[in-house]
């Protein structure tokens, strides 16, 4: 039988034991150098030899009490990183490889060194209505943007299962977001009587749903989000060149939300998702990463990987802005596994749905 103790927390027991040997070991080196200075006869001589002893006892000391902070210090950070790094993967969960019959890659890096995530945030998931995508791009990066991406993923997880269609899903994101920056502007303004003007008011944040059917049919809303690219062999090509709305947060949603039907995605084609880190990512020489052609040479003529895929993309993204990117960078990479695709009434095996253009 396990027995676990109620209100004291893994590793409580412990805590005590560590302070006391941390600030015990710094007391004895210090209570060390005094008697030695007080009561060693060597110490009270002003002889050079005497002046170099008790030069290089209390050098000792000093170096001792130095590596022993700096121990405890490079210990802490740890502990903070492991934490983070756990809270943050709960965040930004690492997606399967698989899910419902499509081949599944993705990878995020943040601007901010000390941020596994930043602004930029991407969820997959199954449901009865079909599988459902969410890209989007926060305001800014880095940990300041972490909130915000909690509460646009978190409405998400949530309303993919209840709503019907995409139309409702945004709606919810768009109340998350707005709750979500009326408490944050309150908490940094607590004695202003109405609702603050601040630099949170003027957050946004863009985003890109899709929905892919059972027959490989692809629906999608985007809110000042890049469209993703259609991946085939030897092609890469925008899914589709619809206006988007506008970004969430300055502005609200129209009355009406239809989707936009975006066509089929076959059997062994891919869609490529990705912030606008990736585009805007510059050189030495201020020139944009030219996405459209490293997606290109990355699919190649054979069939597409999207673990490839990624990996040639990326590489050749921090070829191209020197190793760190300005901007946070995500990208996510949907392949149609399916063995079949169903079609509707009447429509040969092949056919696709025309694309907006």
């Amino acid at each position: 039988m396990i027995r676990i103790k109620a209100g004291v927390p893994r590793g409580a027991g412990r805590r005590p034991l560590r302070r006391v040997l941390a600030l015990g070991l710094p007391t004895v080196w210090g209570a060390m150098a005094i008697t030695y200075k007080l009561a060693c006869p060597l110490a009270q001589q002003n002889g050079l030899g005497a002046r170099i002893g008790t030069s290089a006892v209390f050098f000792a000391v000093g170096t001792g009490l130095i590596l022993h902070v700096r121990h405890a210090l490079l210990r802490e950070l740890r502990e903070v990183r492991q934490v983070a790094g756990a809270a943050q993967s709960v965040l930004l969960r690492p997606l399967p490889p698989r899910i419902d019959g499509l081949n599944i890659a993705a990878a995020q890096l943040s601007a901010d060194r000390g941020a596994a995530i930043g602004g930029d945030l991407y969820e997959v998931i199954a449901t009865e209505h079909g599988v459902r995508v969410v890209m989007g791009d926060v305001r800014g990066h880095g940990l300041a943007a972490i909130s915000t991406v909690a509460a646009v993923l978190g409405s998400f997880r949530e309303a993919v299962h209840d709503e019907a269609d995409l139309g409702s899903v945004l709606r919810r994101l768009e109340r998350a977001l707005a709750r979500h920056l009326r408490e944050r502007a309150r908490a940094e303004h607590p004695s202003a009587g109405r609702e603050p003007d601040s630099p949170v008011a003027e957050e946004f944040v863009t985003v890109l749903l899709l929905e892919i059917g059972a027959d490989g049919e692809v629906r999608g809303l985007n809110c000042g989000h890049p469209w993703p690219y259609l991946l085939g062999p030897a092609r890469a090509e925008l899914l589709t060149r619809a206006e988007p709305l506008p970004p969430l947060g300055p502005f609200p949603l129209p009355a009406e939300l239809p989707a936009h039907h975006c066509g089929r995605l076959l059997p062994g084609e891919a869609l490529f998702l990705h912030t606008d880190g990736v585009e805007d990512a510059r050189d030495g020489r201020g020139r944009f990463f030219p996405l459209p052609s490293a997606l290109a040479e990355a699919v190649g003529a054979g069939p597409v990987s999207p673990q490839s895929v990624l990996r040639a993309v990326f590489a050749g993204l921090l070829r191209h802005s020197g190793g760190r990117p300005a901007d946070d960078v995500a990208v996510l990479v949907l392949r149609n596994d399916r063995r079949q695709v169903v079609r509707a009434h009447g429509e040969p095996v092949g056919h696709r749905a025309h694309r907006l253009t």
